[in-house]
């Protein structure tokens, strides 16, 4: 038999995040999200729990551990604020485990405790204004000029961006397409590096989302991460892992779907009878139920590949896929269940369907990742 249960440490660490995150985002998500900013002292906090440092090895002030666990600190914060989750995803499962796999000594000791505390953050630099999905072809570029590089360029849909103490950036040193492309860490307080914040966001709207523009940012040969013309390939494998954490998020939704329409539907009586009696909703909270379960398998089978050093691209791509198309999917059934007031934002619902719209949109689109699968099942590249 398969053994799909959880050891004694993830369970307990699980327990320790809800509880933490019921206390400390879930009370103030409504407020975080009219306003536009979460309350940032709660990255600090994070930071002190752990959030930021799981499956980093203590040398650089992580908690090690296993992506299975990861998966549950993402699943418990995506059912608490996908907001939230954003940031830790991005500073740390982006930028800082790039820095982690391909970065110097120096730059892991230069930026990784500080990532994995919460006391800085990180930017992944890679989506242009004329480049999402086409990222091998983007137009940032740097010049080598004595001993450093200079940048000029832009960045659009920057995560973390007017926030992060730190960018690691993607931009052209080479010839055109992807292998022209380098890595680069890229201080936010360097000359010349402007971020600009993108308000009137559909969802995540607490998570400080950025233009980036850099002109003449001078930084030393020192900053670039790996090996020149590398950059792209290392962008590719970040995303590969993010594409579990953001299915991993996306679980989070699908149960806070499932809470949210279980606990409205059995308070909430009409016609003399609770609402969840009636059999269209019983319907409604069955396809959430399953979805959130089949999610979360996926999501699981994906870091368990990545765990134990097997191929899990496809198996990430599959993942991220269904969870991010069930988080929709959970959400509209949500407010279809809660009517006229899962419009209104004193009940969650609402903000659940505007956070899970842009899953299906970040980290590779869902029709970029149907043809990546389609790729693997049929050894034929649609990208003709």
């Amino acid at each position: 038999m398969i053994d799909l249960s959880l050891t004694d440490e993830q369970v307990a660490f699980q327990k320790l995040a809800r509880e933490f995150l019921d206390k400390e985002v879930v009370p103030h998500r409504a407020e975080w999200d009219r306003r536009e900013s979460v309350d940032t002292a709660i990255i600090a906090k994070m930071g002190e729990l752990g959030f930021f440092g799981l499956t980093v090895p203590e040398a650089y002030g992580g908690l090690g551990g296993d992506y299975i666990t990861y998966c549950l600190a993402l699943e418990e914060l995506g059912r608490a604020d996908s907001a939230v989750r954003g940031i830790v995803t991005v500073s740390m499962g982006l930028c800082g485990k790039i820095i982690l796999a391909h970065g110097s000594e120096e730059q892991k000791q230069e930026w990784l405790p500080g990532i994995t505390s919460g006391t800085k953050l990180g930017c992944f630099g890679l989506t242009e204004p004329d480049t999402g999905s086409d990222a091998g072809n983007l137009k940032t570029r740097a010049v080598r000029d004595g001993g450093d590089w200079v940048i000029n360029g832009s960045k659009i849909f920057i995560t973390n961006g007017t926030w992060a103490d730190v960018c690691l950036l993607f931009a052209r040193t080479g010839e055109d397409g992807p292998r022209g492309v380098s890595a680069f860490l890229v201080p936010s307080d360097a000359p010349g590096f402007e971020r600009t914040e993108i308000k009137g966001k559909l969802g995540l709207r607490g998570q400080a989302t950025a233009s980036l523009s850099l002109e003449d940012v001078r930084v030393p040969a020192s900053a670039l991460v790996g090996e020149e013309g590398r950059g792209f390939t290392y962008a590719m494998e970040s995303l590969d892992k993010g594409r579990i954490s953001v299915a991993a998020g996306c679980v989070g939704i699908v149960q806070a779907c499932l809470e949210a329409v279980v606990g409205y539907s059995t308070e909430r009586t009409q016609f003399g009878k609770p609402l969840a009696s009636f059999q269209m909703v019983q319907d409604m909270i069955a396809e959430i139920s399953v979805d959130a379960d089949a999610a979360r398998l996926l999501t699981w089978r994906a870091a368990s590949l990545l765990e134990s050093g097997e191929a899990y691209g496809t198996a990430a791509s599959k993942a991220k896929l269904f969870a991010s198309e069930a988080a929709v999917k959970a959400a509209n059934l949500a407010i279809q269940a809660f009517g006229g007031y899962g419009y209104v934002d004193e009940y969650p619902v609402q903000k659940l369907m505007r956070d899970a719209r842009v899953m299906t949109l970040y980290e590779g689109t869902s029709q970029i990742q149907k043809l990546l699968i389609g790729r693997a099942e049929t050894g034929v590249s649609a990208f003709l």
